[in-house]
């Protein structure tokens, strides 16, 4: 199995050349299984380019599981060429919307609506297949098996691990480690305690040994207290949750808009140092998250 990174940005892309080294498109992952099979997880800005490359592949059989419906996670998907080519077979998961119970089929079919895009969803010529998932549900695809759990963050929004012939990986999506919204001396502090440490270590424990963790990584330790309940994670949470689950490797991803390459690189190398990330065998390898790149498990 292999994937590769076909975006990396966070929240709008932000194309130009103080991110041209990890890429300014939207997030996009293209995984392989061992058979050809073709999963990929969201669909923002980073899906054009890897529909480019499909293109010498027709007909295309893949599945694209959506992670949660916010723009820079979907964006990409009237762009995603074969959808509009005859023959191609294309199977669309996620969640459905909780507040106005639409599934989503409809969810994204609204950025298709005229007023939005010059085509109708109506017109394209592939077949296109939705499937509404639950919470821990597992999907099976010739060599790879999908399985998803929900993550925290304003949107219903799930993680995915993707697992093929032993190798595994996940990606969070947008995810921030829940914190307590209650003060220590305040009635409803334990209880809530006790429920976000239940799901912590149950989405650790869904994670833990896989051989590629994919992490939602937006904040420095100084950005993140202003940033609280936006629903992502930083370098901090991301090392913490890397050691405790004892991935081999972490890849951070979902970079913050505003920053350049080179501001980039430089608070990921403060956050190695704050954390004293070493060299050691016992500690995960970390990576910073750059489009284009392929790794093979």
């Amino acid at each position: 199995m292999e994937f590769t990174f076909r975006g990396v940005r966070g929240s709008i892309a932000s194309p130009g050349p103080k991110t041209v080294k990890y890429g300014g498109n939207t997030t996009c992952i293209e995984v392989r299984g061992d058979n050809g099979e073709i999963i990929i997880i969201d669909a923002g800005t980073g899906i054009f380019p890897l529909a480019q490359s499909l293109l010498a592949e027709l007909p295309v059989n893949c599945n694209i599981f959506i992670t949660h419906t916010h723009w820079d996670h979907i964006q990409g998907l009237p762009f995603f060429t074969p959808i509009f080519i005859p023959g191609n077979d294309i199977t669309i998961y996620g969640a459905p919307d909780p507040v106005t119970q639409r599934g989503i089929d409809a969810v994204l079919s609204r950025q298709m609506e005229h007023a939005y895009f010059p085509i109708r969803e109506a017109e394209l010529k592939s077949k296109i297949s939705y499937v509404n998932l639950a919470d821990r549900e597992r999907i099976e695809i010739g060599s790879v098996v999908v399985e998803n759990i929900l993550m925290n963050h304003p949107a219903m929004d799930y993680g995915y691990k993707i697992s093929c012939n032993g190798k595994s990986l996940f990606f969070t999506g947008d995810h921030e480690w829940p914190s307590n919204i209650y003060e220590p001396e305040d009635d409803g502090f334990e209880e809530f305690q006790d429920e976000i440490q239940q799901r912590y270590v149950e989405t650790i424990d869904f994670i833990r040994d896989i051989d590629a963790l994919i992490i939602d990584t937006s904040y420095t330790r100084e950005e993140f207290p202003s940033k609280v309940g936006w629903g992502h994670g930083s370098f901090d949470t991301s090392i913490q949750v890397a050691r405790e689950a004892n991935v081999k490797h972490c890849y951070l991803t979902h970079h913050e808009p505003t920053r350049s390459d080179e501001a980039l690189e430089a608070a990921y190398a403060q956050a190695l140092q704050d954390n004293n990330v070493s060299d050691a065998a016992s500690e995960p390898c970390f990576h910073l998250a750059q489009e284009g790149r392929t790794i093979s498990l």
